[in-house]
């Protein structure tokens, strides 16, 4: 689903047959200006989505943002202004602080994360974990937080999981299965035992699946000059740094996309 098509939905959804509750209560015609502000600190993502609600409701509506996305700000920041017909603003706020807050949730929280291993050189990545339909504008939200993307979907990457080796009879089947196929592959292991076979493999890349921090180190020092390591699997900011300490590439973290707190931002409206 494109951007413009996940909008349409949203307002779709919101105002239905119109919103009866701005038609009988602000008079036709009525002008007044926004402005929404941040009710808590964060990392900004989400803006020109944000203006594009809002200009689809009603094009004459004048959107004036006051941060870019990535900016970081603190509590009670202006992020944007927004001025024209107040039914026209009305109905499209509540989408609009939708998409801004969610996509700005994400962008924080992937922030926390990539400062909590700043120094390691480690890279954090998102996940599939995404909303149906969002996952464009959610690894966006991840990119203004700081982090990399990891594939987009099925399409872009080989990643033998647990289900394809089952399938497949054996790691060892799964990759030769593989083989000459231009497109990178990673293999999931959940043992050393895995490891060594997925490097013996050829594997581009190994995830180390819900590994405790002395496989991982062991991991670490089996794979060192013949493949990269990805830890993943109960990836939390208590956590994070101890992994990234032990030596692997890149650390995938679930939480980025599917349980990021929609950021606090308010629409405070002005009439005149």
């Amino acid at each position: 689903m494109t951007v413009n098509q996940l909008i349409k939905v949203a307002l779709a959804e919101d105002m239905g047959r119109g919103d009866i509750t701005s038609r009988l209560t602000v008079p036709a015609g009525q002008k007044a200006s926004a402005r929404l502000v941040a009710r808590s600190p964060g990392i900004l993502a989400g803006i020109e989505i944000c203006a594009r609600v809002f200009r689809t409701v009603n094009p004459r509506l004048k959107f004036k943002a006051r941060l870019r996305d990535r900016a970081g700000f603190m509590r009670g920041a202006l992020l944007a202004e927004v001025s024209g017909p107040a039914r026209s603003i009305l109905a499209a706020e509540r989408a609009a602080l939708n998409f801004l807050q969610h996509l700005s949730g994400i962008a924080t929280l992937t922030r926390r994360f990539v400062d909590a291993v700043k120094g390691t050189g480690i890279k954090i990545l998102d996940t599939r974990k995404t909303t149906p339909g969002w996952r464009e504008l959610e690894k966006y939200a991840v990119r203004c937080g700081g982090a990399k993307n990891h594939r987009l979907g099925l399409y872009d990457m080989i990643l033998i999981k647990d289900n394809h080796i089952a399938a497949a009879g054996s790691i060892t089947a799964a990759l030769e299965r593989c083989r000459g196929n231009r497109l990178p592959v990673e293999v999931e292991v959940k043992s050393l035992a895995e490891l060594r076979e997925a490097l013996s493999g050829g594997a581009h890349r190994i995830m180390l699946d819900n590994m405790n921090l002395a496989q991982i180190r062991r991991a670490v020092q089996l794979a060192k000059g013949k493949t990269r390591l990805e830890a993943s699997g109960n990836m939390n900011l208590t956590r994070v740094r101890s992994v990234a300490r032990t030596g692997v590439d890149y650390i995938s973290v679930g939480a980025l996309t599917h349980s990021a707190p929609a950021l606090d931002i308010a629409l405070e409206l002005g009439i005149g």
